[in-house]
């Protein structure tokens, strides 16, 4: 029997002690009242993501590695509390208040932060942005402070606000270059021309980085909290956010930014982008306005599009591979992967070609 996902005051649920972790509330988190519910949010292979209410009514969020066999430094929830309390003493930045840290794998097997509860909505895909945002001068506003929050974050020195040492800041493309290449060449269960192509002008024509900062890693509207009447709430999900070259979240943003109709091979699954609903904003006003806040130079930008196309490609190779091997627990449509890494590598020669 597969364990809830959802429960009452006290009980259990996937991933949750409750009684346990009610204790630990009690103790750490001013004001809290137990008994607890827990509402799990997001889960599968990534973080658990949980709304938890206490028996006043108030709300707040835990995360907690997924169950099962975990890499710690892949779920490390210390270095996600860490980020949050840090990006929240600097300027322009909406992050969820950091409410404690459970190091204690006593207390429900796992280390576990909470966060305050921000709402808002998850503007995953065009379908969720018409069924939410229907105003248009409010998705102009999201449109805008997506960017303005992007350039706020490349903005904070990183000793200022206690994460100087979350990364190294230097040579960010050699580095990840050097990754996602042997990724790739551990996970691949094919022979891939145009990927071989890729990475090797990816190597050969790496521009010089321009200045260092915090670089969130998977920076798009689908990983933050939207709200009708046109405000960026809240930015999520930083278990990817290092030190290194901010142009990296620039070129990742605008592989999903795209406009209606286009057809892109960022378009599909979970990285679909929401701007195709229409109303945010095109590509070129998003540079244009983050030019003008940074002061950088984006001429380079294609290529770090090509570069994010080419990392994503090898990511999806990767779920793919276990998903051929059976190490996902569930089937899916391996040829529609094939699909799409094929059309992710394409896509980056594509814009290396506009450089």
């Amino acid at each position: 029997m597969n364990e809830p996902t959802q429960g009452q005051p006290g009980l259990d649920i996937v991933g949750i002690h409750a009684a346990a972790v009610g204790d630990w509330y009690a103790a750490n988190i001013p004001g809290a009242r137990p008994p607890l519910s827990f509402e799990l949010l997001a889960g599968g292979h990534s973080n658990l993501t949980y709304r938890v209410v206490d028996a006043a009514g108030t709300p707040t969020v835990l995360r907690r590695p997924p169950t099962g066999a975990l890499l710690a430094t892949a779920h490390d929830m210390a270095r996600e509390h860490k980020i949050i309390s840090g990006v929240a003493r600097g300027e322009g930045v909406p992050v969820p208040a950091a409410l404690g840290l459970c190091q204690d794998d006593s207390v429900n097997d796992a280390p576990f932060y909470v966060m305050g509860y921000v709402e808002g909505v998850v503007l995953d895909s065009a379908e969720t942005v018409d069924a939410t945002i229907t105003d248009a001068g409010a998705r102009a506003s999201i449109g805008r402070q997506a960017c303005e929050v992007l350039a706020s974050l490349h903005a904070i020195e990183p000793d200022d606000v206690g994460l100087g040492d979350l990364g190294k800041r230097e040579d960010y493309l050699g580095r990840q270059i050097r990754r996602w290449s042997t990724q790739w060449e551990n996970s691949k269960t094919r022979e891939l021309a145009t990927m071989d192509e890729l990475s090797a002008k990816l190597a050969e024509r790496k521009p010089a980085q321009q200045g260092a900062g915090i670089v969130h890693g998977d920076y798009r509207l689908g990983n933050m909290l939207s709200t009708p009447d046109g405000r960026v709430a809240a930015v999520l999900d930083w278990e990817l956010c290092t030190l290194g070259d901010p142009l990296a979240d620039v070129g990742y943003i605008m592989n999903n930014w795209a406009m209606p109709g286009e057809d892109g091979p960022t378009s599909r699954g979970a990285a679909q982008a929401p701007t195709q609903a229409g109303g945010f904003g095109d590509r070129d006003a998003f540079l244009a306005r983050y030019e003008q806040l940074s002061g950088r130079d984006l001429s380079t930008v294609p290529y770090y599009r090509a570069f994010q196309y080419w990392r994503l490609a090898a990511i999806v190779e990767g779920v793919m591979a276990r998903y051929l091997k059976g190490q996902m627990g569930a089937e899916a449509d391996t040829d529609e992967f094939k699909v799409q890494i094929e059309a992710l590598a394409d896509a980056g020669l594509d814009m290396l070609a506009q450089l």
